[in-house]
């Protein structure tokens, strides 16, 4: 096969540049001018090109993920307390580039919050990327793919358990990609819902919510001060 199909086939797969050159054993600097050139196809054929997708590492803790997508946690132990950011950077022009972030509880609420879209130059990419990612570990890069299965399917998992994601999400889901639903990740922690307020919560109202579809002992909470949830 060609290279520059092999290349079309890896990317339609969500793999980033960085990706299909180790997958295909060739120098970035081989790989980057034939993505360009497939970005340029798709502008009338497609969805824009992906051109970064990134999450915090610590993003599977106590989640269970199916082994085959070969999908990895760069620091597993990290962990993230069920708080996961994806930030998603989509082709806007031959120089800039269209991002949003998504704030995903992946043990209970689903996406809690979204920030942007907005079109950024690479340096100002490179500089919100630090700024959003501030309060974690580290971060890494990862395939489309997989924010898909961890975005969606978190909203997914919350709306089988009565929550629906923040009133912004629909407006910028179509960032992520087409959706047709079927994670490959097993949301909650350690496979239970798992319950912790976060600043603008009324954990109250969340465990009213979940006791119309769950008793007590199918799901857990950690709540510092009990009288803000009576």
């Amino acid at each position: 096969m060609e290279l520059k199909e092999q290349v079309r086939e890896l990317r339609a797969q969500g793999r980033s540049p960085k990706e299909i050159a180790r997958a295909l054993k060739v120098s970035p600097s081989v790989v980057a001018p034939l993505v360009r050139a497939i970005a340029a196809e798709n502008v009338t054929t497609g969805e824009p090109e992906v051109v970064g997708c990134w999450m915090n590492v610590g993003w599977s803790a106590g989640l269970g993920v199916d082994p085959s997508k070969g999908w990895i946690d760069e620091d597993p132990e990290s962990g993230a307390g069920g708080m996961v950011c994806v930030l998603v950077a989509r082709r806007h022009t031959w120089d800039r580039m269209t991002v949003c972030g998504y704030l995903a509880d992946v043990y209970c609420l689903g996406v809690k919050n979204t920030i942007g879209p907005d079109v950024l130059d690479e340096r100002d990419l490179r500089r919100f990327r630090e700024y959003f990612f501030g309060e974690y570990a580290a971060y890494q890069e990862v395939p489309i793919e997989l924010a898909q299965h961890l975005v969606f399917g978190s909203v997914d998992h919350a709306r089988t358990l009565g929550f629906e994601p923040h009133e912004d999400f629909a407006p910028v889901s179509d960032l992520l990609g087409k959706w047709e639903g079927g994670s490959a990740i097993t949301f909650g922690r350690d496979g239970r819902p798992f319950y912790t307020p976060g600043p603008h919560d009324d954990p109250g109202k969340v465990l009213r919510i979940l006791r119309r579809t769950l008793t007590d002992d199918q799901f857990d909470y950690f709540i510092e001060d009990p009288s803000s949830a009576s």
